[in-house]
């Protein structure tokens, strides 16, 4: 079995050093496939002639960590289906371009121990775009469940200062409540955007990975949410996007109907969650926005 040594990786519990910058390039193209993928049906995030024609807010998600200088001998990879989201934040600065190359720098924050053979990972972002101007920054924090069954991380001395934090809705009904009915196909579709993760599209790696079938990606989720408020509180303008955070608290399958519910919180956020059901997929959430 593999073991961490998060306290060597990051000693006195300090953050680990920025990586190099990651070079990403994109196009109109992959703008258009990642507001597709999260249910947009906005013309200024799905067609690329509409006026005020704009990258969705979260699109930079899947970037998050990119190039973060990670010993592998204490912070080993786990096979795609182990690994599964925890908690993301992200913060927009700036608008991103439609187009171009930006450019992604990392750094590993903490790695903890977590029930059941699992670790927590969380590492922080910067998207900077070709001027050097910070647009977007993200922290995610991902459980690595084992590294080559699940559950088979051993015992180890967790390290850096966590970002998670915890928040609670008020006991009392919600302000908004939104709805989206997840098609059959969305992950086959999200997973254009970059994550190709098995998990969620073969059968085979989802029961490796401890599910009955494939699920949906948590970051799709994560977008879906984001688009919903955005509509409901912003009228769709992405310049108003500040910053989104959530926690992932049980999967979302192709087929359910999604049900977000906000709270005023204080001006220009909200608290939120996220059910199928009764049951709890996105929790410890909030937004906030101009």
């Amino acid at each position: 079995m593999a073991v961490f040594d998060a306290k060597i990786a990051l000693p006195g519990g300090e953050p680990g050093p920025w990586g190099a910058p990651v070079p990403i390039a994109y196009d109109k193209r992959d703008v258009l496939l990642y507001a597709v993928g999260v249910g947009s049906q906005d013309l200024r995030f799905i067609y690329e002639g509409a006026p005020g024609f704009a990258v969705f807010p979260t699109f930079p998600i899947r970037w998050s960590g990119a190039g973060a200088p990670i010993d592998r001998t204490l912070v080993p990879v786990a096979p795609g289906p182990l690994m599964v989201d925890a908690e993301r934040l992200i913060e927009v600065l700036r608008p991103m371009p439609v187009e171009g190359q930006v450019s992604v720098v990392s750094r590993l924050l903490a790695a903890h121990p977590k029930s059941k053979g699992s670790a927590l990972v969380e590492m922080e972002s910067q998207v900077l775009d070709e001027a050097g101007n910070i647009c977007v920054r993200m922290i995610n924090g991902v459980f690595i469940r084992g590294i080559q069954t699940l559950g088979d991380i051993e015992p180890f001395e967790g390290a850096g200062t966590s970002q998670s934090v915890s928040s609670t809705p008020p006991d009392r009904p919600a302000d908004h409540e939104m709805r989206a009915t997840i098609a059959v196909n969305q992950a086959h579709i999200y997973r254009l955007s970059g994550d190709y993760n098995p998990l969620h599209i073969d059968p085979a790696a989802a029961r490796f990975g401890g599910f009955d079938k494939p699920i949906l990606h948590g970051l799709c989720t994560l977008g879906t949410c984001a688009r919903l408020l955005l509509e409901k509180l912003c009228e769709g303008d992405p310049s108003r996007f500040r910053r989104f955070r959530v926690r992932f608290s049980s999967p979302v399958l192709p087929g359910d109907e999604l049900t977000v519910r906000a709270w005023k919180d204080q001006p220009g956020r909200v608290l939120f969650d996220a059910r199928i059901g009764e049951r709890t997929v996105i929790s410890n959430a909030w937004f906030e926005y101009e």
